[in-house]
């Protein structure tokens, strides 16, 4: 009877500790470890935290940091080998793959704000920008009020269309907003003289004025229309993820590791032509390496 009892103990207590067992691993860290792999969702031009180098490679200041946060994932699981997938994403296709568990990370230059926190998490901030525009030297465009009645364009699914959107309803300028594809078509249509100016974070407009083809023709404007904090993006709602990959960034910034990354990208040549964006770390970003944050509220970065 009483090794019957033993037995029934053993028994009982083997089914109430497997669903225990089983709780251990739950979304985005339970899908790498069954699977083996890891989606990396990157963009084709935001240089240079996402883009093509000349040999169709994926290369930038954020793909050097979600490879940091691979690295962290694959030990905390105790995993041999983890495989990275790449998966290219848009301005408009990168917040539903994220949601949707097509792609695990997004690495590029994501806006993190407020409105997009209902639909995604984001990681620490890894880099502080504005909102600014971009126009040809010889039109002498200084403020948003000059582009009154003219063509404007952004890329589709950014903060930045949004808010020129917002600017041409309340001051009633009468411009023309046009939605470009990425960023390198919206900016080869104000090098065509098809739109008269590029609303875009003013990072990925020095980096696009300084590998075009004549850089001294273009200038972007002095005052900034908003501060954009970028964050890599990941699902909502999944803290055993989140705290991993929190944990990377941390680590990476508390090392001063982010210190030689981020010398890499903005105070060195970068392919595909070497050029060198020299572009110092801002004080912004300096508050955010001294403290990590995952803000999504700019006045946080002021």
């Amino acid at each position: 009877m009483r090794l019957k009892l033993i037995i029934s103990t053993i028994v009982a207590f083997g089914f109430l500790a497997a669903p225990a067992f089983a709780q251990e691993l739950t979304g985005t860290l339970k899908k790498i470890k069954d699977s083996g792999a890891i989606t990396l969702g990157h963009r084709e031009s935001s240089v240079p935290f996402s883009y093509y180098d000349d040999n169709q490679k994926v290369i930038g200041y954020a793909m050097d940091l979600c490879y940091k946060i691979v690295d962290a994932v694959k030990k905390d699981l105790k995993l041999q080998k983890l495989e990275v997938k790449l998966n290219p994403v848009t301005s408009a296709t990168r917040i539903p793959l994220i949601a949707n568990g097509t792609v695990d990370l997004e690495c590029g230059s994501t806006t993190n704000n407020i409105e997009r926190e209902k639909q995604v998490a984001f990681t620490i901030t890894h880099f502080v920008t504005a909102n600014r525009f971009v126009s040809k030297k010889a039109n002498n465009f200084k403020t948003v009020d000059d582009l009154k009645g003219k063509t404007v364009v952004s890329t589709s699914g950014t903060t930045n269309i949004k808010q020129i959107t917002e600017i041409n309803g309340q001051k009633n300028l009468g411009m023309n907003i046009l939605a470009a594809k990425d960023h390198a078509e919206a900016f080869l249509m104000v090098e065509t003289d098809r739109a008269a100016a590029f609303v875009m974070d003013d990072i990925l407009l020095y980096s696009l004025v300084a590998t075009s083809k004549s850089p001294s023709d273009y200038t972007i404007n002095a005052d900034a229309l908003s501060v954009e904090p970028y964050g890599i993006m990941l699902r909502r709602e999944d803290p055993a993820f989140k705290k991993v990959v929190d944990g990377a960034m941390t680590a990476v910034y508390k090392s001063g590791e982010i210190n030689a990354i981020y010398a890499k990208w903005f105070q060195k040549p970068i392919p595909p032509k070497g050029v060198n964006l020299n572009l110092p770390m801002g004080a912004s970003f300096k508050k955010v390496v001294a403290n990590p944050t995952d803000s999504g509220d700019p006045a946080t970065y002021k």
